[in-house]
């Protein structure tokens, strides 16, 4: 059960085996969803990744002060969007971009680490990515403190910021391949 639809009262007991078996250097890219407007989600089946504007048609490069590439894309484990959010339908509303079936932790992608994801290149950049406010009022509270916990900052349970590196298209279903 989603810890956001009456799962667990406390961090005590939600189980992360699931995001734990993550594979960790050759996942599949889960789901796509661009954000045209604020609040707003289109799913889509192919994107574009773009060196400067990061997934095209994405608001990301016109909301103010967000232009700093290292937040171009936001990466989220598609088992934590599994477990914080339920159904697949439910997972554009925490607001990231890809939803990946691959290992973010950081113990498996610090940092510099670059990801080919369709014919495009990735790096995962320094910047955290934590709940905000909408991430609480979607999720709920316990959620928010999962994703906030040492064991959830450390598997990167609310996702990782990325940058690109070598535009390309990505589908969903496309291989995510860790590079060494």
């Amino acid at each position: 059960m989603a810890v956001s639809e009456g799962g667990p009262s406390s961090l005590e007991g939600v189980d992360l085996s699931d995001v734990r078996a993550s594979p960790a250097a050759s996942g599949t890219v889960e789901l796509i969803a661009r954000r045209p407007r604020e609040n707003e989600r289109e799913v889509l089946e192919e994107a574009r990744l773009d060196l400067a504007t990061g997934l095209v048609g994405d608001r990301w490069h016109e909301s103010a002060g967000r232009d700093d590439p290292d937040t171009q894309l936001t990466l989220m484990n598609a088992r934590a969007a599994a477990l914080l959010a339920g159904a697949r339908a439910r997972w554009p509303e925490a607001g990231d971009q890809l939803y990946v079936d691959l290992d973010l932790s950081t113990a498996n992608l610090p940092p510099g680490s670059r990801l080919n994801i369709g014919s495009a290149v990735i790096e995962v950049t320094a910047v955290p990515h934590t709940g905000c406010g909408k991430f609480l009022r979607r999720f709920g509270l316990q959620a928010q403190k999962l994703v906030n916990s040492p064991v959830g900052r450390e598997l990167n349970l609310r996702g990782i910021n990325a940058r690109v590196v070598h535009a390309g298209t990505v589908r969903t279903g496309d291989p995510v391949e860790k590079l060494a």
